[in-house]
């Protein structure tokens, strides 16, 4: 499936018209928030533990150059070979690079949005490398030929039905049964050899730890640690920005990053890896090699996107988001969906590529109220916006509408008439059926859904009511 964010548009238009794509995201994301809210409101410590992880990435940020030189030096003393990339061609080189000198044949890999970025699965074609992916979710879509649609459940589009006709069709040994245990044990049956014979394992990394030359990975099935251990290479691509000082701070993201997630405590597997296999180890790869990814990280750095950096990747502004909720991961067309890709597209690949994705959205706040980092997506959003307004890229019906308006809003008793008769319309257009299916001028919106029928009044109105 080949998207990308200019064709935002036709992208909609296409999840809106997809029959299973609501139903799955529906079952999925009401079940996230579910369990986020109940977790979360049993964790006494969350506001505590959101401000510390704040500040913690602050400083880390403000101090990013020290911390990347202190990691990589103590990450050398470990035994880890360390490489710098500054754009994702360079980091598949490095990659390709690698893979050839050990004369792969076959590497397994651990779900990275960070791989996803650079493009991991063209690097290891470009190494002659058959590419195994063993995240649950990851063997999914790569079955079906799909790019991930969210950046924790990557197969969030699939219904149970749809993965159960896909194993089916795809493994060597499927199950007869369609329940969740069957398709697991499918799964397994069908990874299990390859995790075994896979010449190299490549991994990405949830935090980098500054003062040991550690990284962790954080998972829920436990393939990192079956991917990372048989094979005789381990390489990992990870961003700059997921540094933090020492391990007492990795461990306040830890109590937020599940919790904020998948709504649970903790992870089932945290894995600290500090450098390759040494003399008396039982396992582990005798060779480790860091690739410590920049793609624009630097520029975000001195911008107003900064606090985008702070993000460890949860996902939860996805989950709480309503045009993601409604188009899926795959409309946005990028690496990075949701609230966090509007974010991030524009600033890895510029404004003008990604020009839909900053007015996706409602500007409802639910984002930045449930980031357990407290990044300010609305705000950077709006700005993303007003540089688009700068640079005269809206179209000439969105600056007429603008221009419309501007007129009410800044003539307080013409606003309030025309919100009383645009409240007395659209009344009348619902003919008592609770609903509109139609509305002049709004067919995007009424295209696909019904709106509902406004309340009585309008909010002024309301409001004056109430206070008598």
């Amino acid at each position: 499936m080949k998207q990308t964010s200019h064709q935002f548009t036709q992208n909609v238009t296409r999840a809106l018209a997809e029959p299973t794509l609501k139903i799955a995201l529906d079952r999925t994301t009401t079940l996230l928030r579910t369990r986020r809210a109940k977790v979360i409101d049993a964790f006494e410590e969350y506001a505590e533990a959101r401000a510390t992880a704040q500040k913690i990435k602050d400083h880390t940020l403000d101090n990013l150059g020290h911390y990347l030189r202190q990691f990589e030096e103590n990450a050398i003393a470990s035994g880890a070979q360390v490489y710098w990339a500054e754009t994702p061609q360079q980091a598949r080189t490095v990659v390709t690079e690698i893979c050839r000198a050990e004369g792969a044949k076959s590497a397994t890999r651990v779900k990275s949005m960070l791989g996803e970025e650079i493009g991991i699965g063209e690097a290891l074609a470009d190494a002659g490398v058959e590419r195994v992916e063993t995240d649950l979710a990851e063997h999914i879509i790569q079955l079906a030929g799909d790019p991930p649609s969210h950046i924790v459940m990557p197969a969030m589009h699939k219904t149970q039905e749809q993965v159960a006709e896909l194993f089916a069709k795809k493994h060597k040994d499927p199950s007869t049964e369609q329940d969740v245990t069957s398709l697991v044990s499918s799964a397994r049956r069908e990874l299990r050899p390859k995790f075994m014979n896979a010449d190299i394992s490549i991994s990405g990394a949830n935090f980098l730890i500054a003062d040991t030359g550690s990284f962790v990975t954080v998972t829920n099935e436990g393939n990192a640690e079956l991917t990372t251990t048989p094979p005789k290479t381990h390489i990992v691509t990870v961003g700059i920005e997921k540094m933090v000082p020492s391990l007492k701070h990795a461990a306040v993201f830890l109590r937020l990053l599940s919790r904020a997630a998948i709504g649970t405590e903790i992870t089932q597997y945290t894995t600290f890896f500090n450098g390759p296999k040494r003399e008396g180890d039982r396992d582990g790869p005798e060779n480790l090699h860091i690739i410590l990814v920049d793609n624009h990280r630097s520029d975000m750095l001195s911008d107003f996107l900064r606090p985008m950096l702070r993000c460890i990747r949860c996902g939860a502004c996805m989950n709480h988001c309503p045009v993601y909720s409604a188009v899926g991961g795959h409309a946005y067309g990028a690496v990075y969906p949701g609230p966090m890709g509007s974010v991030l597209t524009p600033a890895m690949t510029g404004i003008e590529g990604s020009k839909d994705l900053p007015n996706a959205c409602t500007l409802n706040g639910r984002c930045k109220e449930v980031c357990p980092v407290n990044i300010p997506l609305p705000d950077m959003l709006r700005s993303l916006r007003a540089r688009q307004f700068e640079k005269g890229m809206p179209s000439g019906m969105t600056k007429w509408g603008l221009r419309v308006w501007a007129a009410l809003a800044t003539r307080p008793a013409l606003y309030r008439l025309a919100t009383a008769a645009s409240n007395v319309a659209l009344r009348g257009m619902a003919r008592g059926r609770g609903k509109i299916t139609t509305v002049p001028l709004a067919a995007g919106w009424t295209g696909s859904r019904d709106l509902p029928q406004p309340e009585p009044g309008t909010f002024m109105q309301q409001y004056k009511k109430g206070r008598r």
